[in-house]
């Protein structure tokens, strides 16, 4: 049975991002959940039509593409950043475009912004961390109640971050560890993340709010870079390099990591200090409580990561097999 708006009617939800590391994983949630889904994408052709999922061509720069997006939606998921883009001012691009949705989020009549955001750190934020909170305070601060959800690490096959360090621990024959990799944060389940979103349609909001997300462990780079390197089996010997700043030690990952470089660049500036949670309330005030651990999500994500790569071996193969035989017949 679908999830009800007052006239009766299946409530419908927008997920901006829907193709994203997030999003793939939300917009079946919400199906599940009873939602009818439209979801965002600046390519309808590269995606599957499924039942409740109407997919929409978006760009989010876009205002016209924005508001044909917003009709006849009750919430919206904006789960978009510009990092990484093109964009030459990523922080002046997302700041401009939650100003802009806002405002056009209240014009539409739209009942709840729900916004995934990044943990506030105890030190000078990198500017990644700056714009993601900037945007999270424009969004709360417009007439439509927003809930700003602010996650540190999300830890799932197919995260920047947590691609950044599977690839540190699985591919560096020394770890060199400088001094903020001491730092400590609260790592969370791409799969405890959802629950936390879909949650936040339901859960009451007299005006905007944000909460932290936080995990259940607080671990520091560290012991994150281990417990990866320990479930593959690797002993990778460790040396303390404490004149090592997060900005030089950033240049290793232009050797080691798949990750785009800027983007992976940016990641790692934001871990100069701890990023702990302000507290825990949310899960209260859903009822629920955080189910992965730091080594079980870490296990999982390894092993999405073998199942996907596996997928593509066979798929690779089974190609060049109908490569060759269509070639033999000709």
């Amino acid at each position: 049975m679908g999830r009800t708006t007052t006239d009766g009617g299946t409530k419908r939800v927008l997920v901006m991002g829907a193709t994203g590391f997030v999003g793939r994983a939300l917009v079946p949630a919400l199906v599940e959940a009873g939602y009818e889904v439209r979801a965002t994408t600046r390519n309808p052709a590269r995606v599957a039509s499924l039942p409740h999922i109407e997919w929409i061509r978006c760009d989010v720069n876009q205002p016209r593409d924005v508001e044909r997006a917003l009709e006849g939606v009750d919430a919206l998921f904006f789960l978009v950043h510009a990092m990484g883009s093109d964009a030459h001012d990523y922080a002046e691009t997302e700041r401009r475009a939650a100003l802009e949705l806002r405002e056009a989020a209240a014009r539409a009549g739209i009942t709840r912004i729900v916004y995934l955001g990044g943990v506030a750190p105890t030190e000078e934020p990198s500017e990644h961390l700056k714009s993601r909170l900037a945007v999270g305070a424009l969004l709360r601060g417009g007439s439509v109640p927003a809930i700003e959800l602010r996650a540190s690490m999300i830890i799932g096959n197919g995260s920047a971050s947590w691609q950044i360090v599977r690839d540190l621990a699985m591919r560096l024959p020394v770890m060199l560890l400088p001094s903020w990799t001491a730092s400590r944060t609260c790592p969370i389940a791409l799969e405890d993340v959802v629950v936390a979103l879909v949650r936040a349609l339901d859960i009451s909001l007299p005006s905007s709010a944000w909460f932290d997300i936080p995990g259940p462990d607080i671990v520091s780079g560290r012991q994150i870079l281990a417990t990866i390197a320990a479930l593959k089996g690797r002993r990778v010997p460790s040396f303390h390099v404490p004149f090592l700043s997060v900005s030089l030690s950033s240049w290793w990952l232009k050797l080691v990591t798949r990750t785009d470089f800027s983007l992976a660049r940016e990641l790692v500036l934001g871990f100069k200090g701890d990023l702990l949670p302000e507290d825990d309330r949310y899960w209260s005030a859903i009822g629920y409580v955080p189910r992965w651990t730091v080594e079980g999500a870490a296990r999982k994500a390894l092993a999405d990561e073998g199942r996907a790569s596996t997928f593509r071996g066979v798929a690779g193969r089974l190609g060049e097999s109908l490569v060759h035989q269509v070639s033999f017949k000709l």
